[in-house]
């Protein structure tokens, strides 16, 4: 006869492999696949952009450490473990807005309708206006040293503010959003206006950039406006985005003489003449970029000297005489240039001067 404590102690041996082989059933049942177990080109893995601009999940070698003032000492974005040579990814959804050299350094930029995406050392393989996807290829790390250990710095902004790259993509920097409440002293009023405008101006050309607008037809001659006193046109139609003057440099990040206008165009905007001329020079240089220099000779007993400077291309040579309002070139970005606009210079006997005063 089978006591009672005996059939227990031979059902609980039983219970217990019943289920261990459960346990074991589960643990022999395939996993579902996850981003982190095979990453895709320019992965998904917690970036605010929605993905990464290297292959994978990259090493961060250094975080984000934003200064505690805009002058101040800081690491203004993050840098990646990258060799050179290695292909550098689109982190996000965008439009390629510049592609070239800063103080001497190749950079690549995707403005992400909203935000920013500055990849350096980046030798670029794609154009300005190209619209990109997430994954899609920019470029290669270029040789430039830029950390200890061979790396990329991925940068992040919206207008002039460094963000986090790699803050969670919970919409905080998602194009559209609204920006940060701040309380500006009057004394700082125009220059923060200046500096909105200067962002619209920047959003709407890369927009334009987008659609591959091109502009009017070469030596085409018209107006963007009545003359003003001393007979002058504005070369492009576009608001002040930044005046002449003392200004803290969007590029460089020092206080500087700002030495000329700037107004706002899209890319690919035809700049004008402003007023009838010789063109003296057509060069390019690390921080104006393609620049055209036009001698108007005397006018209103001065002599008079403009260029213009960040465009595209220029359509007129040396030598060329041109007309007020003529088509000479169209605006772009190239140089030290955070956005498409045209930066206009005014010379009167040799001596720079601000050029809304002969506008």
């Amino acid at each position: 006869m089978t006591t009672t404590s005996a059939r227990r102690g031979g059902r609980l041996p039983a219970l217990l492999v019943a289920v261990l082989l459960g346990v074991l059933g589960v643990l022999a049942t395939p996993l579902p696949r996850t981003a982190d177990a095979a990453p895709e080109p320019g992965g998904t893995a917690g970036t605010a952009t929605g993905g990464w601009p290297l292959d994978g999940t990259p090493t961060v070698t250094e975080g984000f450490d934003p200064p505690d003032v805009a002058w101040g000492p800081g690491h203004r974005g993050v840098d990646l473990e990258a060799r050179p040579g290695q292909r550098v990814l689109a982190p996000g959804d965008g439009t390629v807005v510049f592609v070239g050299r800063v103080a001497g350094k190749p950079v690549v930029v995707v403005d992400h309708g909203g935000v920013r995406s500055t990849l350096e050392p980046v030798e670029g393989t794609v154009r300005v206006g190209t619209r990109v996807h997430r994954g899609d290829v920019v470029g290669r790390v270029g040789r430039e040293e830029h950390c200890q250990d061979r790396c990329l710095h991925w940068g992040l902004k919206r207008g002039s503010t460094y963000l986090d790259p790699l803050a969670p993509p919970d919409g905080a920097f998602s194009a559209g959003t609204a920006g940060t409440l701040r309380l500006v002293p009057s004394s700082r009023r125009a220059v923060v206006v200046a500096e909105a405008l200067a962002r619209e101006a920047a959003r709407k050309a890369v927009e334009s950039a987008a659609l591959g607008f091109v502009g009017g037809p070469v030596g085409a001659v018209g107006a963007v406006g009545p003359p003003g006193s001393h007979g002058f046109v504005r070369p492009v139609p576009g608001a002040l985005t930044s005046p002449f003057g003392r200004r803290f440099h969007p590029v460089l990040h020092v206080w500087k003489l700002h030495d000329g206008a700037d107004l706002g165009a899209a890319c690919g905007t035809p700049i004008r003449a402003a007023y009838a001329g010789r063109v003296t020079r057509r060069v390019s240089s690390v921080g104006y970029g393609n620049r055209l220099f036009i001698d108007h000779g005397r006018v209103d007993g001065h002599e008079v000297v403009t260029a213009y400077n960040h465009a595209v291309r220029y359509v007129v040579s040396p030598g060329a005489h041109v007309r007020r309002g003529q088509v000479v070139g169209y605006v772009g970005q190239t140089g030290f240039a955070t956005g498409c606009h045209l930066h206009l210079m005014v010379w009167l006997d040799g001596r720079m001067v601000d050029p809304m005063t002969w506008l």
